[in-house]
């Protein structure tokens, strides 16, 4: 049985419960892919972009999807 604390563990967390797909998308609607693209400088914003491919990027890249959230966080206020 799992136990419920683990669902809470990150209460300080700003990003605790923001889906990665709903980050992106916020970002591309304020910046756009291009805007994006000079900000943090990665291929999946640069060349041909899509939500779809930038998803697939950011999972398996850790330090992208960290420059991405830091970029969230500034860009909403969130601490």
């Amino acid at each position: 049985m799992q136990d419920n604390k683990n669902l809470d563990s990150q209460p300080n967390n700003p990003l605790h419960g923001i889906r990665l797909v709903d980050i992106l998308e916020y970002l591309v609607a304020v910046y756009g892919f291009e805007e994006l693209g000079k900000r943090i400088n990665i291929r999946c914003f640069n060349h041909e972009p899509s939500i779809k491919s930038s998803l697939k990027f950011l999972r398996k890249t850790s330090w992208a999807r960290e420059k991405v959230e830091r970029l969230y966080l500034k860009t909403t206020g969130k601490k």
